[in-house]
């Protein structure tokens, strides 16, 4: 069998071909879209695996090539973990194909898993509901900005951004009229990015709807449609984690380790993967504290008491929230009811709590006082 390492690209790729026995059999440039790509790999006379990097449009290709005759395996590597493998002065799309075939060819290439064109679709909606989102933020501190600049006290809270706050808002006098015609502007960019998210909220209601997993995730305290959604998308298939810690890991909440002999340092999370999901764990575990006692429990272990610690606590708790989501799909169980040592964990946290402070007032207390 042949094996294929295909540095692609939309107008231009490389194809290396290794034999049997791992020798160049070839290598060709292909000028043209991905068509072209599949077309050049249908005219090989053996059967062949192939193997080339994530990027845009990655799981279009996959699916195109998977129905060629011939291709009898297609990988699909992490960019960013071959970086790590192959650091090299000489860079360029044939060196690229070559390592991509040897890869594949001592099985040693690190893959990504390949949704289907469906969750592609649904992550692609997550995704754009948070840069409306986002858009509808900058329009809101511009509008607050713009108040502030011409010495009008906005009102405080959500209270702008109802029918009433904005008819208020409507009716304040600008020192000019080039300040009203900001403000006009403004007002109706915020009613179409208001406009937009209930669309795109509507469809992902109806994808979400026929997915059982959603009421299993939204049975734990803190977590709603819009953090159980983009975990289920994101995840895919739970049967793909082995173990509940690798869930933690494929959404960069575990720390960084740089281990060697009896030193063992951890760093900073690693931040990888889905940044969309890393932050709506981290705001279910916070909803999560002030809703469970298990959960509040599992944050006060981790912080012992100490403020300094709580962000520390706040991101292990949501990477141990993603283990217990996984853990629920996996088995169907919804969320269980509050365990004793729950709160047994926060009266013990709060008891060292309070033995800190007296010790903390007496080292700054003056002498002889």
């Amino acid at each position: 069998m042949l094996t294929v390492g295909l540095d692609v690209h939309f107008r231009k790729s490389s194809l290396c071909i290794l034999d049997s026995n791992g020798k160049i059999a070839g290598q060709r440039q292909v000028h043209g879209h991905w068509d072209k790509v599949v077309e050049e790999l249908g005219r090989l006379k053996e059967p062949f695996q192939i193997c080339y990097e994530a990027s845009l449009g990655y799981g279009h290709l996959y699916e195109q090539i998977g129905k060629l005759p011939k291709a009898k395996k297609t990988v699909v590597a992490h960019p960013g973990q071959l970086r790590l493998i192959f650091k090299s002065r000489k860079k360029n799309d044939r060196v690229d194909s070559q390592k991509l075939a040897k890869l594949l060819y001592l099985d040693q290439v690190p893959a990504v898993h390949v949704p289907s064109q469906e969750v592609r679709s649904w992550r692609a909606l997550i995704e754009w509901r948070q840069k409306i989102l986002g858009r509808r933020v900058m329009v809101k501190n511009q509008i607050r900005s713009l108040l502030r600049s011409c010495g009008i006290v906005p009102l405080k809270g959500n209270r702008l951004w109802t029918n009433k706050g904005i008819e208020w808002l409507c009716l304040q006098t600008f020192p000019t009229v080039y300040e009203a015609l900001r403000r006009d502007m403004l007002v109706s960019e915020f009613y179409e990015h208001q406009q937009r998210m209930v669309q795109v909220e509507e469809a992902l209601f109806k994808i979400a709807a026929g997915h059982p997993g959603m009421a299993v995730l939204q049975s734990i305290p803190g977590v709603g449609p819009r953090t159980a959604e983009a975990f289920l998308a994101y995840v895919d298939d739970a049967r793909r984690f082995g173990h509940g810690r690798d869930v933690g890991a494929y959404f960069g909440l575990v720390p960084c380790q740089d281990a060697s002999a009896d030193k063992n340092r951890l760093g900073h999370i690693t931040r990888e993967g889905p940044s969309t999901v890393r932050k709506l764990l981290t705001e279910a575990a916070w909803q999560g504290t002030l809703r469970s006692q298990r959960i509040k429990g599992h944050f006060a272990k981790v912080s012992g008491g100490d403020k300094q610690r709580r962000k520390i606590a706040l991101v292990a708790t949501a990477r141990w929230l993603s283990t217990v989501m996984i853990a629920m799909l996996k088995s169907g169980e919804c969320w269980r009811a509050e365990l004793p040592a729950a709160k047994t964990a926060i009266e013990a946290a709060t008891k060292q709590s309070v033995q800190k402070e007296p010790a903390a007032i007496e080292s700054t207390a003056p002498a002889g006082g």
